[in-house]
């Protein structure tokens, strides 16, 4: 397996480096060690410190950064949010934040139900601005108040509601970038006659096709089928009777091209939505009756676990949500949600959802959640569920590493039963949340990532866990990308085979690495201690502080709390 390409450390803040990118930029560029601190970590365990920061203005900031990128020999890295969880937006390069600037909603076309915008344009942003079309973009990752449409398109998000909506591969239409060579292109539908598409177009074009012609069986063989399959490039969408590159770059995590402008389909919003609260005295039975919970066509199916149900009343901001609508200390919540343009059938579904719970040995087991009020209270539970989950006190953090896991539903029951086994055997327990429906939980076990036990541990469960997923024809990963944390087991999932044909693609794309180097093909190791934000040698710096912060077990302990998903964000 090779390393991370890296570059001299002489280019870490280089001045001279820094002074060539201002003379060309419009945007600006902060390449002081405050800056290069704050962009060196995400929602992950990594920690790698970049060369720079450049945040465009535009699209030409972005080609003029990249001709420099390409005459430095420095690489470059796309960023939105930063709530990557697997290490996605990190590396010694010059990270480039679209966030501040390229934020813009270009145009809608309230008729055909499409949208073109810049990628930095955060989720919430994007729909608030939509609410008066009737129209909106239902990929709802949980992160929807700082993740942007352009990270959510590098990761091949998906969300609460993708068993209705899809995940981002099915609702991005074309992608605007530029390559690494500076060629500024369209990918959407591509044409069966390539003659008069442009020539660096046709040459991808061509390329891919090829690829694809030399590798469709080994891709129907290797490439699960499940909704939630996010690993890799998505090479399976090459052989779509109408071929649209754009789905190449979706899932691609900046390592193709630099995203400057995205077409969305959007869909209606539905006049009404109705919920429920399924409750379970054991957690083996939330997970054995998902699957009949789905047959009923519910718009989402979200599992909130007892650890997470314990953790979220230790806070004051959910107590009160989750007195009021919860009842007793189930092992486990499902919350189901209807949407659709009348009430009365949705009400219908409720009865029908109660009967089948009844008929599987949970009478008198849902609490219904008609009011958007109560509806919007228990969303906001689960969408924090990360930031609950990190609030657990003390050196064990719940670590994303197999988080997004995905496997056909009926094997959900029986594939939690093992991991948690697995999490035993290894003298830990996991944490469970998310998207029951489609067979993909955030599932993080408990680990000390200061010390060197926590990084074995790491390697050992993610090992035999991917094994296990591998057995079940799942996905290793169903949501939440490859980054560092998984482009390195992409070859006993998928083979040797796929795995160059992944490299191929780069190739085509971008033969010199420019973009994202190590991610996705020729990864480091997972385990590496020295891409931790906890390196080894790790001791924490004696602080004397003026208040106590004994509650929290000391200003350092509360600081940790912070698994810097950049939630923060929303309130600048």
């Amino acid at each position: 397996m090779l390393s991370l390409p890296t570059v001299p450390s002489d280019r870490i803040g280089n001045p001279a480096l820094a002074s060539r990118l201002r003379k060309a930029l419009r945007g600006e560029v902060l390449f002081d060690p405050f800056t290069r601190g704050r962009y060196s970590t995400d929602a992950s365990i990594y920690q790698i410190e970049p060369i720079g920061v450049a945040l465009p203005m535009g699209t030409e900031d972005v080609e003029a950064a990249i001709a420099i990128a390409r005459d430095q020999g420095f690489p470059v890295i796309p960023r939105g949010g930063g709530s990557s969880q697997n290490g996605q937006t990190l590396g010694e390069a010059v990270v480039m934040d679209t966030s501040r600037h390229m934020n813009r909603v270009l145009e809608v076309d309230a008729l055909a139900g499409t949208a073109v915008v810049q990628p930095g344009i955060v989720l919430d942003e994007l729909n608030r601005q939509l609410k008066a079309t009737g129209w909106y973009f239902p990929v709802d990752v949980s992160t929807s108040a700082n993740a942007t449409i352009g990270g959510m398109t590098g990761n091949n998000s998906a969300g609460t509601r993708s068993i209705k909506y899809g995940i981002m591969v099915h609702n991005v239409l074309e992608v605007e970038a530029v390559l690494a060579d500076g060629t500024r292109i369209a990918f959407g539908e591509v044409p069966a006659d390539l003659g008069s598409s442009p020539p660096r177009l046709a040459e991808i074009a061509r390329s891919m096709r090829a690829l694809y012609a030399n590798n469709a069986e080994e891709i129907a063989l290797r490439i699960p089928k499940l909704l939630r399959k996010v690993g890799g490039y998505n090479l399976e969408t090459l052989g779509e009777p109408r071929q649209n590159l754009a789905k190449l770059m979706v899932g691609s995590e900046g390592t193709l091209g630099f995203f400057t402008r995205i077409k969305l389909k959007l869909h209606r919003v539905p006049k009404h939505k109705v919920g429920a609260i399924c409750h379970f005295a054991r957690f083996h039975d939330a997970m054995e009756v998902t699957r009949f919970i789905v047959e009923l066509g519910p718009s989402a199916v979200e599992l909130v676990d007892r650890t997470m149900l314990d953790l979220a009343r230790q806070l004051p901001v959910f107590r009160a949500t989750l007195d009021r609508h919860v009842k007793g200390a189930p092992e486990a919540l499902l919350l189901v949600e209807f949407a659709g343009d009348e009430q009365a059938p949705l009400i219908e579904s409720l009865g029908r959802l109660e009967e089948t719970l009844a008929d599987h040995g949970h009478p008198g087991s849902v609490v219904r959640t008609i009011e958007p009020q109560s509806q919007a209270d228990m969303t906001a539970v689960r969408k924090a569920g990360l930031n609950i989950m990190m609030s657990m006190k003390g050196d064990g953090k719940p670590v994303s590493f197999i988080e997004d896991c995905a496997v056909p539903l009926h094997d959900l029951a029986e594939f939690t039963d093992r991991l948690t086994r697995l999490f035993h055997k290894h003298g830990t327990e996991g944490t469970w949340y998310a998207h029951a429906s489609v067979g993909c939980l955030h599932v993080r076990p408990i680990l000390n990532m200061k010390d060197e036990s926590g990084a074995r541990k790491m390697r050992a469960i993610a090992e035999e866990a991917f094994a296990i997923v591998k057995e079940y024809k799942g996905s290793h990963s169903g949501e939440h990308g490859d980054g560092i944390s998984r482009s390195e087991f992409h070859e006993r999932m998928f083979g040797e085979r796929l795995v160059r044909a992944f490299e191929t693609v780069k190739g085509a794309f971008d033969p010199g690495s420019l973009f994202n180097p190590g991610k996705i093909v020729r990864a480091p190791k997972m385990d590496d201690r020295s891409l931790f934000r906890y390196k080894p040698g790790y001791s924490p710096l004696p602080i004397r502080t003026a208040l106590d912060w004994t509650g929290a077990g000391g200003l350092l302990a509360a600081t940790e709390m912070c698994n810097n998903n950049g939630n923060c964000r929303k309130f600048a």
